[in-house]
């Protein structure tokens, strides 16, 4: 029967996913595997995007909450002397009344000054402790809390006190306010410990003495050589290009200023390159699975060629055997896409919540993985089902 004959014949679609699905339920084992492929290709890809973009959350709430507008003074090397150029002592004070400028504050690096638990301790055994004379404005300029204890305010300037970084508590075996800590021939009392400061790392490892203490005990010259500002998130840009002649008005050239948080921002662009090799790896991945696909359906098509040649026989179309095998085909991509959506998701929630991050899956990328699985199943079972609409009635059920 030649398909003129079955011209108005019709295959609704509720009978069309039937034969599908009936063609997918005589080989079960087959079916898990091909669709398994399909599913790995998926689940690669969306929990690679999903990691990433938990990350990603977890970092832009960590920037919005240290905040992008703090920006880091430093003198910077004279080429004539190569040596740094020190900022004038009165830095954060010409700074201070710059426009634009909300708080201010800066420290002083004391060469040649450790600090120990006792006066018992090895001088050799310094733990790689700097010791910063800073003022009282630091905590609030850097947005940083305290573990415990107080900050340096809490006492009177030219009293011997201290603030230590989390990692000097420990390094010195200090565990609270009260102790002290024997720096250049004196003790000097802890008044409290910081919390981390991500955004000025080097604090956790120092020694913070007030500016009056630490000229009058340690030999501080008073001139900073890191001053942290703070500006509107809007105005950053316009301070930042003020900055160099408030810090130093006679050698501006000397001064040097960077955004602690553009490092964190490298660091998410690194990890955005990471994440681009990895979904290249997922598509290798998902592409495997669709071959996998064609294998099956052309697989099908040659042992099926009995049961063509019959329902050609009875009158099917050519339309509607290519049809049966590119539904079969659709259907078996789309469970393993939505397989792999699931443990896609399954596995970026379970990674982000052993991280302590927020679960940030962009909604598209499920539902584009599933419509990437269809396409994939429309485009490997296309030939395996024209292949079977091609098949002449007579060969096919004359085939073994």
């Amino acid at each position: 029967m030649n398909d003129d004959a079955t011209k108005d014949s019709r295959l609704r679609g509720g009978d069309l996913l039937r034969l599908g699905a009936g063609g997918l339920r005589t080989r079960p084992l087959r079916a898990v595997l091909s669709a398994a492929g399909i599913a790995i290709g998926i689940a690669a890809m969306i929990a690679v995007i999903g990691i990433s973009s938990s990350s990603q959350a977890h970092l832009d709430a960590e920037l919005d909450k240290l905040g992008t507008n703090l920006l880091t003074l430093e003198p910077a090397v004279d080429p004539e002397t190569d040596e740094p150029m020190p900022l004038p002592e009165t830095t954060v004070q010409t700074i201070a009344r710059a426009d634009g400028v909300d708080t201010v504050s800066g420290t002083g690096r004391l060469e040649g000054i450790s600090a120990y638990r006792n006066a018992r301790v090895d001088p050799g055994e310094s733990n790689a402790l700097t010791v910063l004379a800073t003022d009282t404005h630091l905590l609030r300029t850097l947005e940083a809390s305290l573990d415990r204890g107080s900050w340096l305010n809490r006492a009177p300037d030219r009293y011997p006190t201290a603030v230590l970084g989390q990692r000097t508590a420990s390094r010195l075996g200090v565990t609270g306010p009260g102790e002290r800590i024997w720096i250049a021939h004196r003790y000097f009392t802890v008044l409290g410990v910081l919390d981390p400061v991500p955004l000025a790392p080097e604090l956790d490892t120092a020694v913070l003495v007030n500016n009056a203490a630490a000229e009058r005990y340690l030999g501080y010259d008073g001139h900073p050589t890191k001053v942290y500002e703070r500006s509107a998130d809007e105005l950053v840009e316009t301070v930042r290009g003020l900055l160099p002649r408030a810090a130093n008005p006679e050698n501006p050239q000397y001064v040097s200023i960077s955004r602690p948080s553009d490092a964190l921002k490298a660091r998410q662009a690194a990890e955005a390159s990471f994440t681009g090799l990895l979904l290249g790896l997922g598509a290798v991945a998902l592409l495997v699975g669709g071959i996998g696909v064609a294998n099956t359906m052309v697989i099908a098509v040659m042992e099926r060629r009995g049961e063509i040649g019959l329902r050609r026989a009875l009158g099917a179309a050519r339309r509607h055997i290519s049809r049966q095998f590119l539904m079969e085909a659709l259907l078996l991509s789309s469970l393993g896409g939505l397989g792999g959506a699931a443990i896609g998701t399954a596995v970026t929630a379970g990674y982000a919540l052993s991280q302590g991050w927020p679960t940030a899956i962009p909604s598209a990328a499920p539902a584009g993985g599933v419509a990437a699985t269809a396409l994939i199943g429309a485009i490997a079972g296309l030939y395996p089902a024209l292949r079977a609409a091609r098949t002449p009635p007579t060969v096919a059920l004359a085939a073994p």
